[in-house]
């Protein structure tokens, strides 16, 4: 028997020892666990109002809510009770916060000293030069998180008072405003948000929230430090900031026009002039991070579509709620297209230089990003079309290359083929999500074992191009 447990903990060491040998595996682990926990829970009878669900639909919910996408594939409103709605805004906060910096809030709040491993991931996560202390880090990203969503939820109380008690519209309120914030998605209303798509503060209260909660908290740390703003603002900024707030603006205002005009005679026609230009921000706002929508997405032309993509594997901004490759990803490889042209050996903008590093690690998250939606969406087409022939399953391509990409954007938009997966489908875009959250290079770099090379080939030139 004593045999039996040294064993057992010799083997519980080595494990510890694995995960923790790495820091890049200690989110992986830690987001692992949450779902887990989210998924148990989620199936206990008392959790819905339809009986216990299924666990494949148990755990594709877990993983949506804490990788805060928002694709569902039950309702949220009317399949989950009061209980399982509460276990769904845990998972979206824990998960939009990141398990790292929960986890190490509590260390701190206990007294106990971090060590080295928790400080790197910590640090790598939501600083750039790793020039602050932990401590002040985690106490900003809370406080941001708990100020913004508190007042989202003190703005959109009243326009969830119609028709609810006041403990009702609270909890509406403060759900919807978290989402937002976490850029997760989850809403109790079947058709998300179309029913306030006229509505201006609504509108513009959830925008803000998502685009808060999508610009990392490094660069809401930032403007804090620089408020009030004047002229000298910008040249205070750090390079990261100035990349997350013009490609955040541009994509933005590109994203609205776009949409306005594709849609202008399609889903936004019975609106006002005004109500259009509304309605074609807020989409351009949801479509990178969040997963809302005041417009039936499965009723919009396939070029909308097709820049919906655009937008969504893009996503937010590095140590933020959101997904995607990162505005600083995109921008670093524009910024290096463009040098090129211009016969500049060196990637510069805004009179700085960007690091070869940088330049590295922003090649090596496309690549891999590109790769995993491909195998993605390769072998969901095989498992929910099989040998369909193309004339029989027209728009259907589409329609789960959409899925996919708004999984990995870790988005939650759908043109509602998600409901309909078959189980190895929605297990699938778990995987995908689950990725997308974490960030392909973060999962890569865990399962990839590091072995300096002991000497390296000569080198030989290769045409290309």
């Amino acid at each position: 028997m004593a045999g039996k447990l040294k064993k057992g903990t010799a083997a519980a060491a080595n494990l510890f020892r694995m995960i923790f040998r790495s820091p890049t595996r200690i989110p992986i682990f830690g987001f692992a666990a949450l779902i887990l926990i989210g998924t148990l829970l989620l199936m206990i009878p008392a959790a819905t109002t339809i009986g216990a669900i299924k666990p494949v639909d148990a755990l594709f919910t877990a993983v949506s809510a804490s990788c805060v996408t928002g694709l569902v594939v039950v309702d949220t409103g009317r399949a989950f009770s009061t209980f399982g709605k509460i276990v769904i805004l845990v998972l979206i906060q824990v998960g939009g916060l990141g398990i790292m910096t929960m986890s190490t809030l509590f260390i701190l709040l206990g007294g106990r000293r971090l060590s080295l491993t928790e400080r790197v991931v910590i640090q790598d996560t939501f600083t750039i030069g790793g020039d602050r202390s932990v401590a002040f880090l985690i106490r900003h990203v809370v406080v941001f998180a708990l100020i913004l969503e508190a007042i989202g939820t003190v703005l959109l109380f009243p326009r969830f008072m119609t028709g609810k008690s006041a403990e009702e519209a609270l909890f509406f309120a403060l759900f919807h405003a978290v989402s937002a914030f976490c850029n997760a998605g989850f809403s109790f209303f079947t058709q998300s948000f179309s029913a306030y798509r006229e509505d201006w503060l609504f509108n513009l209260v959830i925008s803000f929230l998502v685009i808060t909660g999508g610009i990392g908290f490094v660069v809401l740390s930032e403007l804090k430090q620089h408020f009030p703003f004047n002229r000298r603002t910008w040249s205070r900024l750090s390079l990261h900031a100035k990349l997350v707030l013009s490609v955040t603006l541009l994509l933005l205002t590109s994203g609205t026009l776009l949409v306005t005009l594709m849609e202008w005679n399609n889903t936004l026609a019975p609106l006002s002039v005004p109500d259009r230009l509304l309605a074609g921000f807020f989409q351009s706002v949801s479509t990178r991070t969040a997963g809302f929508n005041t417009l039936p997405i499965g009723q919009m032309a396939n070029t909308t579509l097709f820049v919906f993509m655009l937008l969504m594997f893009i996503g937010a901004s590095p140590g933020s709620c959101g997904g995607g490759i990162k505005t600083t990803t995109f921008a670093s490889l524009i910024v290096l297209g463009f040098s090129r042209l211009r016969g500049r050996r060196q990637p510069q903008v805004f009179q700085r230089t960007i690091s070869a590093g940088s330049i590295g690690r922003a090649m090596s998250v496309v690549l891999i990003s590109f790769m995993m939606i491909g195998v993605a969406t390769m072998v969901i087409l095989m498992t929910e079309l099989g040998e369909t022939p193309h004339p029989e399953s027209r728009g259907k391509f589409l329609e789960l290359f959409f899925e996919v990409v708004s999984a990995f954007g870790t988005v939650g938009l759908s043109t509602g083929a998600t409901p309909g997966l078959s189980t190895i489908g929605k297990l699938i875009l778990s995987v995908v999500m689950f990725v997308g959250r974490l960030g392909p290079l973060v999962v890569a770099m865990a399962v990839s074992r590091r072995t300096a090379p002991r000497y390296y080939y000569a080198e030989e030139a290769i045409m290309s191009g």
